[in-house]
Formats: structure tokens, sequence, C-alpha cells
């Protein structure tokens, strides 16, 4: 069967593969599966689709010089060059930066954990789509996100709908059982972002919901973020 169609082989990542041809999974569906059995669907369509109304609740509340952390297709950072707003993202998919790329968009293959440029002068900074999951420890992802910003920015996250706060080692899976690399995820609502938050010296200065989804802005103490994002 044509390349984009055919499931995985053995030792091949479904999530990749599902980027290959831009357009998102046509082997469907995609789950990310914990090590406990615990499984949740993946809306990979709606990556690689154009931004939906929730995601622009978080495109009308970023400024310039944004840093879409996990860009994943790169719809998000894609939209904001189109609207004349710079934003660079980084992943660490590399068939999730090439699609970005293609679309016209900026994009690094790399962890948000290795240098990047323009530390400490990013006005935004995006971890939408439960990226605040990334590398399994919340902690040091948020510790990190304020040291890429600027002292006056934002950063704009998404977090679960349910009160939760885990850590685990997971790994995403098609339909048929082919498995990724296993990798450390976690996951945050509201009230448990808020504590990680605050015990950086961040606080919440805004959240709303839209459609099944939830979104914090955190800034800094004392900081003029709370009337810039909140005054909208």
């Amino acid at each position: 069967m044509p390349e984009e169609t055919r499931s995985p082989r053995a030792g091949e990542d479904p999530y990749a593969l599902a980027l290959q041809n831009g357009r998102g999974p046509l082997y469907l569906p995609l789950y990310l599966r914990w090590a406990d059995g615990r499984r949740i669907r993946l809306p990979v369509h709606r990556w690689c689709s154009r931004p939906s109304r929730a995601d622009e609740t978080l495109l009308e509340r970023c400024n310039s010089r944004v840093l879409d952390v996990g860009c994943g297709p790169g719809r998000l950072c894609t939209a904001l060059m189109s609207r004349g707003v710079f934003a660079l993202g980084v992943d660490v998919a590399p068939r999730a930066v090439a699609r970005t790329v293609a679309l016209g968009g900026a994009a690094l293959c790399r962890s948000v954990f290795d240098p990047l440029p323009t530390e400490g002068g990013w006005q935004t900074l995006l971890l939408a789509d439960g990226n605040i999951g990334i590398g399994g420890d919340p902690h040091a992802l948020l510790r990190r996100c304020a040291e890429l910003a600027d002292p006056t920015g934002a950063l704009l996250v998404e977090v679960d709908q349910q009160d939760v706060e885990e850590r685990c080692t997971a790994w995403v899976e098609d339909a048929h059982g082919h498995r990724g690399p296993p990798f450390p995820w976690a996951r945050l609502g509201a009230p448990a972002a808020r504590r990680v938050a605050e015990g950086l010296g961040l606080r919440v200065t805004d959240q709303w919901d839209s459609g099944h989804r939830r979104f914090l802005a955190l800034g800094r103490r004392n900081s003029s973020l709370e009337r810039r994002v909140c005054g909208r």
C-alpha cells in the first residue's frame, strides 16, 4: 500500500509516520498509552488542521516574540507568522518540525531544555495540547520556561480539565498496538498547575475555558503582565 497509508512496521514511531504526509494519520486512531494500561485518543487531525476556536483564544493573547514549546505540526506558530507575529516552534520530532517549516513557519528540532535563541527575551511561551507534561516534570519545565521568558512575559498553558496531578511513562500507540518509544510524561489540572507555578514565584493572571479545553496564563509576581493580559 502507499507509504502514507500503511501501518508502522516494528520499531517505527506511529506518530512520526502519521505526520509523514502532512495531513495527520490515515490509519486511525492514535492513542497516548500509560504504562498502567490507560490510554487516551490523540487528536492528531486537530493538530494538523487550522486553529480551532479554542486555539484562537490562545493566539489572541500572544504578544510579539512567541516561543511555541512542543509545536508539533506547527498549526499555532504558523498561524501567528501569517498574522505578522514572529513565532518560533521547538519540538523533538523531526517530522513535526519539517512540516512546520514546509507550511512557512520557523521551527527548531530540539528540546526546550537545550540552548535556544533569545533566552530571557520571549514575550509569550505556549504550552498547548497538554505540553505541560513534557519531560514528566512540570516543575522543571515551568522553571525552564520562566528562564526563557522576558520578565514581563506570559506563559500560556493548557491544563487538564480534571483535577489531576500525575507523572508517568507513556508512549504513542496505534489501533493495532504498534508502539513508539516510551517517554516521561505528566498530567496537571488547574489546581496542581497553580501550586507548581506558585512554588516558582509565578502566579496565575488569567484562567479560561473554551469548549472542552482549559487554559492558564502565568506571569512573574509584581510584573505588569496581569494588566496587559487580563485587560484585553
